[in-house]
C-alpha cells in the first residue's frame, strides 16, 4: 500500500515559507518595477474640495506662512529646476532654512522636490500628491524618501518629528481648503 505524500505546510522546511513562490508579472509580462531605494515617511488625508482648490493653496508658496506649520515661509516659483526657499519646522526642533529644487510639477496634481544635505549623504525626495476621488473629494498623499549613505538612519531617527509635522500640514491644508471651497460654493458662508 502506497504512502500519500504529506499535506503542503505553510511554513515549509525549516519555517521558510513553503514551495517558492513564482514572481510576480505585469499584465505585459515584465517584472514590477522595483520601489526607490531608502526610507518612505508618508501621510494621507482626504479633502472635500477639488483638486484645483487644493492646487491652488499648494502653489502659493508666499501665503503657506499664513496656514503652513511645517513650512512657515516659503518663496520662489514653482518650475521644473527651480530652487525654492523653504523654512523647515518640525515639530520640537529649530526652524531651519532649506533650499530644494523642484523636480516635477503638475498643476491640480503633484509637486515633487529634491534635497541634497551633508555633501549628498542625505538626499531626500518630497512629494505632495493630491489625487481626484471625486468631483469635491481628493486624497492628498504627503511624504518623504529618504535616501543617500544616511539618509535611511537620519529618516528613522527623525521619523516621528517628521510623520508629526505632515499630519499638521494636512490638517492645515484640509482646513484650509475646505474653507476656501465653502466660501465659493456659498459665499453667504465667506
Amino acid at each position: 500500500m502506497p504512502i500519500a505524500p504529506p499535506p503542503p505546510l505553510k511554513a515549509g522546511l525549516f519555517g521558510r515559507g513553503g514551495a517558492p513562490k513564482p514572481p510576480k508579472t505585469t499584465p505585459t509580462g515584465a517584472p514590477p518595477p522595483k520601489p526607490p531605494p531608502g526610507l518612505r515617511i508618508e501621510h494621507r488625508i482626504g479633502i472635500q474640495a477639488p483638486a484645483e482648490v487644493i492646487w491652488e493653496v499648494i502653489a502659493d508658496l508666499k501665503s503657506w506662512e499664513t496656514w503652513n506649520p511645517l513650512y512657515p515661509k516659503a518663496s520662489g516659483e514653482i518650475h521644473i529646476g527651480s530652487v525654492i526657499d523653504v523654512t523647515l519646522t518640525l515639530p520640537g526642533q529649530q526652524p531651519q532654512q532649506i533650499k530644494p529644487t523642484v523636480l516635477e510639477w503638475v498643476p491640480n496634481e503633484q509637486l515633487h522636490w529634491r534635497l541634497s544635505m551633508m555633501g549628498g549623504l542625505v538626499k531626500t525626495t518630497r512629494f505632495i500628491e493630491i489625487e481626484t476621488l471625486a468631483e469635491e473629494s481628493c486624497i492628498v498623499s504627503d511624504g518623504e524618501l529618504f535616501a543617500g549613505l544616511m539618509g535611511p538612519s537620519i529618516g528613522k531617527r527623525m521619523g516621528r518629528a517628521i510623520y508629526r509635522g505632515f499630519l499638521e500640514m494636512d490638517e492645515a491644508l484640509k482646513a484650509r481648503a475646505e474653507a476656501l471651497w465653502l466660501s465659493r460654493k456659498d459665499p453667504a458662508r465667506a
